[in-house]
């Protein structure tokens, strides 16, 4: 209910900006996305670090989570959701520090640039960027360079994909598997049934998403692009194996699906779970038995494909 709330407050927010003709919605919206409180208790780890490096954009901030013990430690990218506008490391905290706990491996948060100032493929590029920096820089921080893997929930899983497309073509980083939490993967078009039947009245609606299109890509035809819309790749062939979940109800939830079956049919090793009676939910605001369950199987799927 209260995820609910939220989307339609952020729906009333948009409706009254627009109609008094503001051109600053994003930063006002972010003011009160960014403000929300982390819900449960984080999970004990050894080190957190947050440290920045040299983006594509200028200085792009990282936070590192490190579990006890000298390691080298398998290595986890996140990308938090939020639209490509919304979202900060504090809101994706609880998440991370739950996989350095239950795992045992080095979580790297990624603070990507984020929409409308930085339009597709900053955040593309930044997430690209940030992998390239934990491999080269892995033994640096106890990591495991042949162990790295990369998720993200959302529109952060969505840059997950895109950056193991990335990793493809451009022949490096090495990644062992691919963690994506209801991904959007085709943002081209947004006529899928799950957008049809669960458009309105179900948290993330069908508007919600167009509008966040709009703030992210400089234009539709942007939105063709494979690392914008992961689905419409020509190859997926030779990518990491993959775990994809996503909810019932949630307007995302064939986007996950057809990026699955699409793995599976180009010979990827990729598992796909639908939550039933579930929306569209955030790693940082675990809300429901199933959502703790997502994270359960999220951290066993990591810990088998750190363990081969």
């Amino acid at each position: 209910m209260r995820r609910r709330s939220t989307y339609l407050t952020i729906s009333f927010f948009i409706v009254i900006l627009l109609a008094v003709g503001c051109s600053v919605i994003p930063s006002v919206l972010r003011i009160f996305m960014n403000a929300r409180t982390v819900e449960g208790t984080p999970a004990a780890v050894a080190q957190v670090e947050d440290i920045t490096i040299a983006g594509p954009g200028g200085q792009l901030p990282l936070r590192i989570y490190t579990p006890a013990g000298t390691g080298p430690f398998p290595l986890l990218i996140y990308l938090h959701g939020g639209g490509w506008v919304f979202g900060t490391l504090d809101q994706s905290d609880n998440v991370c520090r739950y996989f350095t706990s239950k795992v045992g491996c080095i979580v790297i948060s990624v603070d990507y640039r984020l929409a409308p100032k930085h339009k597709f493929p900053a955040a593309v590029e930044d997430a690209y960027c940030a992998t390239q920096w934990v491999a080269e820089n892995a033994k640096r921080i106890k990591g495991d360079p042949a162990r790295i893997a990369i998720g993200g929930a959302s529109a952060g899983g969505n840059l997950a994909a895109v950056v193991c497309l990335m990793a493809k073509d451009r022949s490096g980083p090495s990644l062992v598997f691919q963690l994506l939490a209801y991904p959007p993967t085709n943002i081209a078009t947004l006529e899928t049934a799950s957008y049809r039947d669960f458009g309105r009245g179900h948290g993330l609606g069908k508007s919600h998403v167009k509008w966040y299109r709009t703030q992210y890509l400089e234009n539709e035809e942007d939105g063709k692009s494979p690392y914008a819309s992961p689905l419409l790749a020509d190859d997926l062939s030779n990518l990491p194996p993959a775990l994809i979940f996503t909810g019932e109800f949630d307007v995302l939830r064939d986007d996950g699906e057809s990026y699955a079956k699409r793995l599976k049919q180009e010979g990827v090793p990729a598992r796909y779970i639908r939550y039933a009676n579930m929306g569209h939910v955030a790693y940082w605001k675990i809300e429901s038995d199933q959502a703790g369950d997502a994270l359960h199987q999220a951290a066993l799927a990591l810990d088998h494909a750190f363990s081969q």
